[in-house]
């Protein structure tokens, strides 16, 4: 396990965002009674003391790449724990993609509702950074999609909703606010490959948005964990099951999609604040499966700098729609 010294970090949009949580935003759709489901699953840590990270990508050789909301980094955390720094002075990085050499990143996570948000490339065999899209609204989450498009999550708070943008990299086309999904964060395949789903932030639902379709998303699922869980990042599996972090909850869920049945697979990751509208409790950040040996395990960051490894029981299998 590494430690990296740092200084405790405030999230962006804390108090904003327990604001709106709290004035309301609409009905929420009841869901399935909570289960317990921790038993049989394993957490390690593979990193500590990072500083506040936002997000992760599987590096393709045992190792993670993540962002550093607060700090303004982008990190590499090798196989054997080791970490390196790629990339400072970032205005609060977030999502992230790998495609081949390039690593796709996210700057300006709740720091920009009057613009000012970029999608930028990193050529990682040179080090070389490229802007793509400027000027971007509150960008947060990143997704690849299989035809090599890039899906944007626009968290957009306090308001106007922005939705999830489209970049194609071949040939630079840009559709903005592709789907009017609000406040969506984390951005995950489904299996059948032929949508995504995100959650809202504001109303914990988890919705499938149809590639084909995207003005019609339907909601599989609500996480009514508490006042306000906060889901962040999520990740989803072949056979339908998604992983969810829940920052403000600092709890990770497991929801099945077909039925809409949720289970907290690990809670109590919080590092506390104080009062609700003033410094709420922040926790897990983002949840993606990546490979563990033979086997494939969920990795989730979390805002006091630590990356986890959480293995499932053998009654669970997270292979993921696409190879990894």
């Amino acid at each position: 396990m590494h430690r990296r010294s740092g200084p405790r970090v405030i999230r962006c949009l804390a108090t904003t965002l327990a604001a709106v949580a709290l004035t309301g935003l609409g009905p929420i759709a009841p869901a399935h009674a909570e289960v317990g489901c921790a038993q049989g699953w394993q957490a390690d840590i593979i990193a500590a003391d990072l500083g506040g990270l936002e997000n992760l990508e599987y590096d393709g050789a045992g190792g993670f790449y993540v962002t550093g909301i607060v700090e303004g980094e982008l990190l590499h955390v090798g196989e054997d724990g080791k970490v390196t720094t790629i990339l400072t002075s970032l205005d609060a990085p977030a999502g992230l993609r790998l495609s081949g050499e390039i690593l796709y990143f996210i700057t300006g996570d709740g720091t920009t509702p009057q613009g000012g948000g970029t999608l930028r490339r990193l050529h990682l065999p040179t080090g070389e950074v490229t802007v793509l899209l400027p000027d971007l609204v509150q960008p947060n989450g990143l997704l690849l999609l299989p035809d090599g498009d890039l899906l944007i999550s626009q968290l957009s708070i306090p308001w106007p909703p922005v939705g999830i943008s489209r970049y194609r990299p071949a040939t630079g086309e840009f559709t903005l606010a592709w789907s009017p999904v609000p406040r969506p964060n984390g951005l995950a395949l489904t299996p059948d490959r032929r949508a995504v789903f995100t959650d809202d932030v504001a109303t914990s639902q988890i919705l499938r948005v149809p590639l084909d379709a995207p003005h019609n998303p339907t909601t599989v699922a609500t996480v009514p964990d508490g006042l306000f869980p906060g889901l962040d990042d999520l990740d989803a599996t072949a056979s339908g099951l998604a992983f969810v972090a829940g920052d403000y909850s600092g709890s990770v869920y497991q929801i099945d999609t077909v039925t809409g049945d949720r289970c907290t697979i690990a809670t109590g990751w919080t590092t506390p604040r104080g009062p609700l509208l003033e410094r709420p409790p922040i926790g897990p950040t983002s949840a993606r499966i990546a490979p563990d040996g033979t086997s494939w395990a969920l990795f989730v960051t979390s805002i006091d700098g630590t990356l986890r490894r959480l293995r499932p029981p053998t009654t669970i299998d997270l292979t993921p729609p696409l190879p990894r």
